[in-house]
């Protein structure tokens, strides 16, 4: 391992941007980008053997449970390159400014955020499975956000790896030549030192004008308890100094700067950053509304006029309802949900009412596993009970009369006559090796699916586009393409305007009230199965009461499936030992007149496990989803 000497490594905004790389690697899930940060760290020095871990820059629980990377993460690193290096890259000192990225489609906004900070991505490709779907989706990012692309292929120690086969794929899409393709192993360290030497040779240093007003971009924001708001910048141009006064451009807010630095991989103070470099700003605010990402920094005197490009925002592709089961929570999860869109941009949020579920938030998220880590986010960072009700997308319907109605929630869905309901689309790109052609294309056909086109990208890889409907894949659709071609497919999708539909929305009535929770939108050809399943299901969760009560599927005012549930009867001929027949016939008729009129006035009361049984979206598909 190279000795990094202290006395060597420029200092924070004293570094000349001719010896700052900004870079930062992009990956399937799986692929190895945490691990490859790992060796980074280790080899940079930043990092001892003492405090190293396996995957040092996932933070969070949930990140080190399901093996995947959610949040972007920026680390400082010094690098010394020598003389005797045959990359190219002039001997000396230099300063690294990596983003591990996440790998999954619902997190897809992290990535295209950490590329506007950056000069270069790695494209990281496993040499035992190649290029997958997600590893297309984000190579196409970083195309469009015109970064110097470096292509290299890790996991090489392993007995299936064929980085032959997969460097000759990977040249003919960077446009190289496979002995361009470097080859590392992250596990073993194998290669790690040369990658270096190449991101310093490669890299493009950052551009900016030292003497023009400071202008900075907010990539990232957390919330800390005791500091407040840290933010996460990229200085574009001139200087951030720590005694400035600093302006947010897109409110005009001003704060007192508290502390500038580094992170390096934990923070590090500095006297101030210059251009091109990467650090954070500790403001004191903790009004978590002030410091939005994508906003322009600059200084309150003499500051800049224009902003920098912010981001274009993500459009929210499902929605749900999340609930607190107590009800007195609901404070708490509207402040978690604020902190936690501090974190999480693409989270979006609005109140709403339920009759059987309380008061709660309406929630758009990217995806179905990014609505279940933020789910589990709340309930272990905040301390929160909370039920979500089933996922569902927007839909756009039409009267007759001609008014137009966005429907977010199956509550909102109008009456009267409809005369046209629009669903988004989205089209998919699915990768898979060529055995699996068939039983994918009727998975698709079942979900409504439209074939685009089909390439092979090698004799046995095939890339299938298709055109869906957003509610058709935000089930189980993943789950299925897996089970299917036994987990060697890859799934990637983007939003492609939307399409009408023949949908209805389908009610569930308990003893003929609708409860609102329970309702959905679903195809005319799904409605039967789901009234089926739905009534089925609340049959086996609500307990019985003293009176008969029915479950019924209905589609506006026509019932399409029903269930009973069975009056648990009180043996009222036990204290007849004999007598008259009569005398039994009485006491069953005033029996059955107490049913009657209980029937009438009693209620059913849906306890608490049961919504969270019957909503519940099945917890493992979206975890396999993880690993997409």
């Amino acid at each position: 391992m190279p000795a990094v000497p202290s006395n060597a490594v420029p200092q924070p905004g004293r570094t000349d941007p001719s010896v700052i790389r900004n870079f930062c690697i992009i990956a399937h899930i799986d692929h190895g980008k945490s691990t490859l940060a790992d060796r980074m760290l280790q080899l940079t020095g930043v990092v001892d053997e003492r405090s190293a871990r396996a995957q040092y820059l996932d933070r969070m629980d949930i990140e080190r449970e399901r093996g995947i990377t959610i949040k972007s993460q920026a680390v400082r690193m010094p690098w010394r390159v020598g003389a005797d290096n045959e990359r190219g890259a002039a001997p000396g000192d230099y300063v690294l400014n990596m983003i591990d990225t996440p790998g999954h489609v619902d997190f897809t906004y992290e990535v295209s955020r950490s590329l506007e900070a950056c000069e270069a991505a790695i494209l990281l490709v496993d040499a035992a499975q190649g290029i997958e779907a997600q590893t297309l989706a984000n190579l196409y990012l970083a195309m469009g956000a015109d970064l110097h692309i470096i292509p290299v292929l890790n996991k090489i120690d392993l007995p299936s790896a064929n980085p032959e086969k997969y460097a000759a794929e990977l040249a003919g899409l960077v446009g190289c030549e496979p002995e361009d393709v470097l080859r590392v192993s992250a596990k073993t360290g194998l290669g790690v030192e040369e990658l270096l030497d190449h991101v310093v040779a490669q890299t493009p240093p950052p551009v900016g004008r030292a003497d023009a007003p400071a202008r900075a971009l907010i990539f990232d924001s957390v919330y800390d308890t005791y500091r407040g708001v840290v933010t996460y910048v990229r200085v574009v141009d001139g200087r951030l100094n720590h005694r400035d006064r600093i302006k947010m451009m897109s409110t005009n807010a001003t704060h007192e700067m508290l502390e500038i630095g580094v992170i390096s991989p934990e923070q590090v103070k500095a006297g101030e950053l210059g251009v091109g470099e990467v650090g954070y700003l500790i403001t004191g605010v903790k009004d978590v509304r002030q410091s939005r990402v994508g906003d322009t920094v600059t200084t309150q005197h003499g500051g800049a006029t224009e902003m920098l490009g912010g981001y274009k925002h993500p459009n929210p592709m499902v929605y749900a309802g999340l609930y607190p089961i107590d009800g007195d929570q609901f404070g708490d999860l509207r402040e978690a949900l604020e902190k936690l869109q501090l974190n999480d941009a693409a989270l979006t949020y609005e109140p709403e009412t339920s009759g059987a579920l309380g008061f709660g938030f309406r929630c758009g998220f990217l995806g179905l596993l990014h609505m279940e880590i933020t789910r589990d986010r709340l309930e272990r960072e905040f301390g929160l009970d909370l039920i979500s009700t089933a996922p569902n997308v927007v839909y756009d319907v039409v009267m007759e009369d001609g008014t137009a109605h966005v429907v977010t929630n199956p509550s909102e869905f109008p009456e009267g006559k409809i005369n046209e309901v629009r669903e988004p689309v989205v089209r998919a790109t699915i990768l898979s090796p060529s055995d699996y052609i068939g039983t994918i294309m009727e998975l698709c056909q079942t979900k409504r699916g439209a074939l685009q086109g089909m390439d092979y990208l090698s004799e046995d890889r095939v890339e299938m586009r298709y055109v869906l409907p957003m509610g058709e894949i935000v089930f189980d659709f993943f789950d299925q393409l897996k089970s299917r071609t036994k987990g060697y497919a890859s799934l990637d999708y983007e939003r492609d305007g939307d399409q009408a539909a023949d949908l209805v929305k389908v009610d569930i009535l308990l003893q003929g009230e609708p409860v609102d929770a329970f309702s959905a939108i679903v195809h005319k050809d799904a409605a039967y199965g789901y009234g089926v399943m739905m009534a089925g299901k609340l049959k086996e969760l609500i307990p019985r009461q003293q009176f008969e009560v029915p479950i019924q599927a209905a589609i506006g005012a026509r019932v399409i499936a029903r269930e009973n549930i069975r009056a648990i009867r009180k043996d009222v001929l036990a204290k007849c030992y004999g007598g008259d027949i009569s005398r039994k016939r009485k006491l069953l008729e005033k029996q059955k007149e107490g049913k009657k009129r209980m029937k009438m006035v009693g209620r059913v009361e849906v306890p608490q496990e049961a919504f969270v049984a019957a909503l519940s979206t099945g917890g493992g598909g979206t975890e396999k989803a993880g690993k997409k």
